[in-house]
């Protein structure tokens, strides 16, 4: 996490990364408008590809949940909610 970062900052990416983790643990999975909504406030503030690939990568090394792999289903799919599965 960037030191600099303020604490409204800071709960706004914790709300992305919720948005994650419940992706993958609530039986009902996420609404997509509400996990892009949280990935657009997410992007005011990692604005750079390569800093939220990095983010990313150190998320999914402690979770084992992958932002890439939620976004890409969020985008890809015609329903209203998703649910990830771990090695999707």
């Amino acid at each position: 996490m960037a030191t600099d970062w303020s604490t409204d900052e800071i709960i706004t990416v914790t709300a992305f990364y919720r948005q994650i983790e419940d992706a993958y643990e609530l039986q009902q999975g996420v609404k997509v408008t509400e996990l892009m909504a949280a990935y657009r406030q997410f992007k005011t503030i990692v604005t750079s590809k390569s800093q939220e690939k990095q983010l990313g990568k150190q998320f999914e090394a402690l979770t084992g949940y992958s932002l890439y792999q939620t976004l890409k289903t969020a985008r890809d799919t015609s329903k209203n909610s998703i649910k990830m599965t771990l090695g999707r």
